[in-house]
């Protein structure tokens, strides 16, 4: 499982890193902090304990309200 966090977590936080690089103006910013946001949510390094009281269910929750509102950020710049 620890496994599946981290390359998700690589996955997010070098597709966050090339939306800033890459894209034109329209959403992409808004979009790359979501990525890097459910990069850090994903990386087992930071999350092996239970820091600040956050579970795992609590965290994929938090990724899938990440990963849902990614049309509604992409709405406004069509």
């Amino acid at each position: 499982m620890a496994l599946v966090g981290w390359i998700l977590s690589f996955a997010a936080l070098f597709g966050g890193l090339a939306l800033r690089q890459d894209l034109p103006i329209g959403g992409s910013t808004a979009l790359s902090n979501l990525l890097i946001g459910l990069a850090v949510l994903a990386c087992p390094m930071l999350w092996h304990e239970k820091p600040m009281g956050v579970s795992r269910g609590q965290r994929i929750v938090a990724g899938l309200a990440l990963i849902l509102a990614v049309p509604l950020i992409l709405l406004p710049a069509a």
